[in-house]
């Protein structure tokens, strides 16, 4: 190509003829001046770009090459014979003929690769490529309609992009059309039925903070709940390099259902706390655990203990972990939070700063038909944890509770309530101890394992209907790596504060959402229409179920902190050698299999546990009694405070 584009120059410069008649001498020049090029174009690693890949940067590329040729060749033949017979002219002609040379071929072939490449899809498909929106005018829209069209496997037809700032109405954007603002895509949607080319999906191409700082994500639903169009998105970021044969275009997320903004917190605060430090997780393999992990993960400890009683989920994040992170110290193990020799031999033997307890039985119905199964694993293997940790002489234990653990209505709750007791009161006592105690409490976690989403789309994708409990119900909800940021950024804070003891944290989830409604746009987002497509039956309350669950109790003092999103409350407290022999009868009971005699102490203990008829009849069984040194201890007021602060 370089020898082609001096001798085009040559001929444009002078004349066909006068070249012809000196074909000797350009003839040499212009298979030097080929010579130039390509050892320029090796040395600058021209030759190992892939054609079908070339894009702007190649452009650039090959413009620096043609320079550095270009002034090589001028140089040296000025240096030979004072740039006589070759016009100066004609190398700049030389230049611009050698950039289009080198170009060209590039451009020629990637144009052809995408077109064989389209026509395949089209074959392979039968012809049938979804109809799709775009909704935002931006960036992220211009590298999606690149993407489809040169990479394989694209099953999309955008027909329009939907501008909701309406500041470029009327414009193209790599020949798609910008037709108009949010207002006007019903009208837009009824032009293509029109046209027979009715879309099918809007995608949505900015995140959800960008977009709703022009428009409502809640207008977005509706409207494509009315026309019947699934609701898809891109990723934040559309890196071309990153991606694999396949767009990356998915529903809505889960975040999207939710009425205020995830949480954002301060990580290098929390990364303090995690650095270079040998962290203990229980329950490591659950929903939150192992997004705990995750995120500890990136916060570079110095080594992972990984506990939990499923050998599967054990199994997996182990190999996750090992995938992703190679570097680390991993050390996953099987035991029961129930065992207490177990737990402590781990404990002892691993030596962690800090443990994060996330094993928990969290499913209310099962733990309310098993009472003593959800006491148990929530409190007694809360205790187990707990002392093992204080005669290791840990840093931290991190607790994880439930809204579900204020006024509790189940048993579930009201164990995770007791485990809150029992941490409260080590921490109060972590003067002697030395081992500081956490608790954060949230609220339901979308997408967790059981939880109401993933089985709302199961029975979506079976044609329906949805089953909620109640018309009215509602639930606090956040979002699983966001629950696990509270958990760190809770218990950053808390180290950072040691005067601060007994404290229970818990985030700011704002208003809580009807479960109804999220069926509903759940069925919206999946572009069918509640209560005709897909109906709603409601199934009644099921045991231990309260319609409206609380953050707080009325009875605790609430506090701010200096993390925006993060309260926390002072709960009352019990004294230390109290709840060590509550734990103990409680212990004592659940060995004997006397579940009166502890859902009675449990009673007992959390006065606020209002339990529904299945587990009163269930106390009104056998002869068991309260002790009267705890009849005393458990229903003495004394012993509790208004702010935990003043122990």
């Amino acid at each position: 190509m370089g020898a082609a584009a001096l001798f085009l120059a040559l001929v444009l410069r002078l004349d066909l003829n006068r070249v012809l008649a000196n074909l000797p001498e350009y003839g040499l020049a212009a298979i030097i001046f080929g010579a130039v090029v390509g050892i320029v174009g090796f040395v600058l690693g021209m030759n190992r770009g892939v054609w079908r890949y070339a894009s702007l940067p190649d452009l650039v590329a090959i413009i620096k090459a043609a320079t550095i040729a270009v002034s090589i060749f001028i140089v040296a033949h000025f240096l030979l014979v004072r740039l006589e017979a070759i016009p100066r002219s004609s190398m700049i002609i030389a230049w611009a003929f050698l950039i289009v040379l080198l170009a060209a071929p590039r451009a020629v072939y990637r144009v052809y690769r995408n077109w064989r490449d389209t026509r395949r899809d089209v074959r392979r498909d039968g012809g049938v490529a979804k109809r799709v929106l775009l909704i935002g005018a931006g960036d992220n829209s211009e590298t999606f309609l690149k993407t489809i069209a040169e990479r394989s496997g694209q099953a999309f037809e955008v027909l329009a992009i939907i501008d909701e700032r309406g500041r470029r109405t009327g414009r193209f954007i790599r020949g798609v059309p910008v037709l108009g603002s949010l207002e006007k895509l019903p009208q837009i949607i009824r032009r293509f039925d029109r046209q027979g080319r009715r879309p099918e999906a809007l995608i949505l191409t900015r995140t959800r903070d960008d977009y709703e700082r022009h428009a409502r994500m809640q207008d977005l639903i509706d409207i494509a709940s009315e026309h019947h169009l699934e609701m898809l998105r891109l990723p934040k970021v559309l890196d071309l390099r990153e991606l694999g044969s396949e767009m990356d275009v998915r529903p809505i997320k889960l975040e999207d259902l939710l009425q205020r903004k995830p949480l954002q917190l301060n990580l290098p605060k929390m990364a303090t706390m995690i650095k270079d430090q040998k962290i203990l997780i229980t329950g490591a393999g659950g929903s939150i655990g192992s997004e705990l992990v995750r995120q500890i993960v990136a916060l570079e400890p110095a080594s992972l203990i990984l506990v939990d009683a499923s050998e599967y989920l054990l199994y997996a994040i182990d190999a996750e972990l090992r995938r992703n992170n190679p570097q680390y110290d991993l050390y996953p193990l099987l035991c029961n939070v129930r065992e207490r020799e177990g737990i402590a031999r781990i404990i002892d033997m691993h030596q962690p700063d800090v443990i994060f307890h996330a094993a928990a039985l969290k499913h209310v119905p099962i733990v309310e038909a098993q009472p003593l199964e959800g006491l148990f694993t929530n409190a007694i293997g809360t205790r187990n944890v707990a002392e093992a940790a204080v005669r290791a002489k840990v840093g931290a234990v991190v607790m994880i509770s439930t809204d579900k653990a204020v006024n509790p209505a189940n048993v579930m709750g009201a164990s995770k309530r007791m485990a809150e007791m029992f941490c409260q009161a080590m921490d109060l006592s972590a003067g002697k101890t030395g081992t500081r105690f956490v608790t954060v409490r949230f609220g339901n976690v979308l997408g967790s394992a059981g939880s109401v989403v993933p089985l709302f789309e199961k029975q979506l994708k079976a044609g329906g209907p949805l089953t909620v409990t109640h018309p009215e119900i509602e639930r606090y909800f956040m979002t699983i790596p966001e629950a696990c940021l509270l958990v760190l950024q809770s218990a950053a804070h808390s180290l950072e504060e040691p005067e601060e003891r007994g404290r229970i944290f818990v985030v700011d989830m704002g208003a809580p959402v009807k479960i109804a409604d999220l069926a509903r746009n759940v069925i919206r987002l999946s572009g069918l229409r509640p209560d005709i497509d897909v109906n709603i039956v409601y199934t009644g309350l099921r045991p231990g179920e309260k319609l409206y669950e609380e953050l707080f109790d009325a009875r605790e003092t609430l506090g701010q902190t200096d993390i925006e999103g993060i309260l926390v409350a002072f709960p009352r407290a019990i004294e230390c050698g109290v709840i060590l022999r509550i734990f103990d009868e409680m212990r004592r009971l659940i060995d004997a299999h006397d579940l009166a005699g502890a859902l009675r102490l449990l009673k007992s203990t959390v006065t606020e546990f209002n339990p529904g008829e299945e587990v009163l009849a269930m106390m009104k069984g056998g002869p068991y009694t309260l002790p009267p040194e705890l009849v005393a201890l458990t229903s003495d007021t004394g012993h509790e405070k208004s702010d935990a602060g003043d122990h």
